[in-house]
């Protein structure tokens, strides 16, 4: 996003295209120090670009294959004081992942797509008149054994009957 304010703060103003985008004035103004004078940075900041490029190195010479314990345990033999939990989210932010044992589980085979069966019952599925709508009401009826549900079936053609009948509510 600060890219996008810097290119486009001499035709807008940094102040609207902040009031557009969710980003305030001031948070740019810090980054936009930052990228002119990176001494401002925060400590982490400044470690998290080191141990970055360690991490780059040290998966490069894996083969990509070691995860977050393995770097971290590289890093350790290295030296380097870093908790496991800062790989991880280095690793997250660098989109660095290492390989699982077994692969990945796959629960869906998919087939070729096959014809579809020809359809026994004859149904189309077409309206035979647009903007009808099928309408069921049901109706509880008390009977001596059990009770029966009567559905009668209407056929509303007109949307205005719709629109009405809603409204109403």
């Amino acid at each position: 996003m600060t890219e996008f304010i810097e290119e486009n703060r001499a035709g807008f103003g940094v102040g609207p295209i902040c009031r557009v985008l969710p980003i305030a004035p001031a948070t740019y103004y810090a980054r936009a120090a930052i990228m002119r004078d990176p001494e401002l940075a925060s400590d982490r900041a400044k470690r998290d670009l080191i141990d970055c490029e360690d991490i780059k190195r040290i998966n490069k010479a894996s083969g990509q294959r070691y995860g977050a314990r393995k770097i971290w345990h590289a890093l350790m033999r290295e030296g380097k004081d870093i908790v496991r939990c800062t790989v991880e989210r280095l690793m997250k932010a660098l989109e660095i992942q290492g390989v699982v044992r077994g692969g990945k589980v796959i629960t869906t085979n998919p087939v070729a797509p096959q014809p579809c069966p020809d359809d026994k019952v004859n149904r189309e599925f077409v309206a035979p008149v647009s903007n009808r709508l099928w309408v069921n009401i049901e109706t509880p009826s008390a009977t001596a054994p059990a009770a029966i549900i009567v559905r009668p079936t209407a056929e509303i053609c007109l949307p205005t009957v719709i629109s009405s009948a809603i409204g109403s509510r």
